[in-house]
């Protein structure tokens, strides 16, 4: 399918109308009323324009145009899961030849109303065998164009073309994190990251078990040791040609392409989502390719430690003291809280090895941020004031909402050890997701710009693919924006 954009509508095909809730509706229903040649009271009495609300009208010549309600006062991410919804359920009804008006809106609403039609498409039967493959909007004689008034065409396809190149790219994204652990091991990342780099022109290398054993990332080590599967540390770097001075971002992500738990295993309910235990990966994997598909001038670095956690005579036992790559030891508690582990290696890696301007790690992190926050936003921790106000204003520009919690130094108390520089789990049922960024915050070198993003009840989610929770892609427009919006920083 392709989408383009137009000043002028067609006659035919099908046509989208997004309708605001507003306090002008009935106004607006009567406009469109006389327009469609319905009566206004069938409008008024049948659309309510609430978020979702459909209303198919068909004309004298069979044409239908569908009105679409986007909510009151709808933001980018109510327009996305408007036409994310919209899409997904009516794909096989859909005319191959389908245009979204959009004349009365501004030409960046075009980004949300792309990511939400591309979005609809996506296809949750990644593996089933025997699947009709219906002629649907989203085959490649399907066509949306989107209409926007002329003053609004620049604009708009600025957005048209950002909104591709995150659809396109989270697509990929979805189908890693969907992907069970038995198609996706540590070399799967490593290798989508070199083939990604090698089309979009930016740096990969690859540090296999020999590497990581020279070089003394033994905490990333430490956790795959259970595992089959070899683990990798994935070094990314994209940086714009040019002789300015440029900001310098790190970003660190959690890649557990599979969490048994270890020997602390996990119930057995729910252990076969653990498979979307690389979310921070797939953030960080994801927002590279952007960058360098967008051109964002900016000099960025992505670190993916990645491994599975598994179980065998091998696995690191709790009570173990490992050393890490900065030469810190751990005393792991608790061989569940890996993902802090391996992240360990990577921020310590990140900061010896390039000296980013800002540090930023994501991670699938804690159950915790789960009971703090539900479903709706990440756990934001830093102590840098500025960063928390760029990373939140992101969040909401992008309805990937992040919500600050405290780093206070008195949490510190909850991963002492009493015979290692620190202890990987503090054991108690209370501000885990706080106890764990202060773990991660040991080895961030002090770094006066670090963030890190627990993104656990964002990452995996309900929604209308499917049955059981799948990926969301949270974090990749997030960053994206931040990164776009960065503010420059001196020497």
């Amino acid at each position: 399918m392709k989408i383009t954009l137009v000043t002028q509508p067609t006659s035919s095909g099908d046509l989208i109308i997004p309708v605001i809730q507003s306090n002008f509706l009935a106004t607006q229903l009567t406009e469109l009323s006389q327009w469609l040649a319905v009566p206004a009271d069938v409008l008024q009495r049948d659309f309510t324009a609430d978020a979702k609300d459909v209303l198919p009208l068909y004309g004298s010549d069979g044409r239908r145009t569908y009105l679409l309600g986007v909510g009151c006062e709808p933001k980018v991410m109510d327009w996305l899961k408007a036409f994310r919804f919209f899409f997904f359920k009516q794909k096989e009804r859909l005319s191959n030849q389908t245009a979204i008006d959009l004349t009365g809106f501004s030409g960046e609403v075009v980004e949300a109303v792309v990511l939400g039609v591309r979005a609809g498409g996506y296809d949750l039967r990644l593996y089933q065998t025997g699947k009709e493959e219906k002629t649907t909007i989203f085959s490649e004689s399907g066509h949306v164009t989107i209409v926007v008034a002329p003053d609004q065409q620049t604009v708009a396809q600025e957005a048209l073309d950002r909104a591709e190149a995150l659809a396109d790219t989270q697509r990929d994204m979805l189908n890693l994190m969907n992907a069970p652990a038995n198609y996706k091991t540590p070399q799967t990342l490593a290798d989508w990251a070199l083939a990604s780099g090698k089309q979009y022109g930016y740096s990969v290398t690859v540090l296999d078990k020999a590497a990581l054993e020279e070089q003394g990332l033994g905490a990333l080590l430490s956790v795959g040791q259970g595992s089959a599967v070899p683990p990798v540390l994935i070094v990314m770097e994209y940086k714009p040609n040019g002789g300015t001075y440029l900001p310098k971002v790190g970003l660190v992500g959690k890649g557990v392409t599979f969490d048994t738990g270890g020997l602390s295993i996990k119930p057995s309910t729910n252990m076969h989502l653990m498979k979307s235990d690389m979310g921070g990966a797939a953030a960080v994997l994801g927002t590279l390719e952007v960058a360098a598909r967008l051109k964002l001038p900016v000099h960025l670095i992505g670190i993916v430690p990645a491994t599975e956690n598994s179980v065998d005579a091998h696995s690191t036992r709790p009570g173990d003291v490992i050393t890490s790559y900065s030469g810190k030891t751990i005393e792991i508690i608790d061989t569940d809280a890996e993902g802090r582990v391996i992240l360990a290696d990577g921020l310590a890696y990140m900061t010896r090895h390039f000296q980013p301007d800002v540090l930023i790690d994501l991670a699938t992190l804690t159950g915790s941020v789960i009971a703090a926050l539900g479903y709706h936003a990440a756990g934001l921790f830093t102590p840098n004031d500025d960063l928390a106000a760029q990373l939140t204003d992101a969040g909401n520009k992008t309805g990937e909402r992040l919500w600050r919690m405290p780093v206070w130094d008195v949490y510190n108390e909850d991963i002492k050890s009493d015979v290692a520089d620190v202890k990987n789990f503090s054991g108690k049922p209370v501000a885990g997701s706080i106890s764990a960024a202060k773990f991660l915050e040991f080895f961030t070198d002090k770094h006066p710009a670090w963030a890190h993003l627990d993104i656990a009840g964002m990452a995996f989610a309900d929604n209308e693919f499917g049955s059981q929770k799948n990926a969301t892609g949270f974090g990749i427009r997030l960053l994206t924006q931040y990164l776009r919006t960065i503010p420059s920083i001196s020497r």
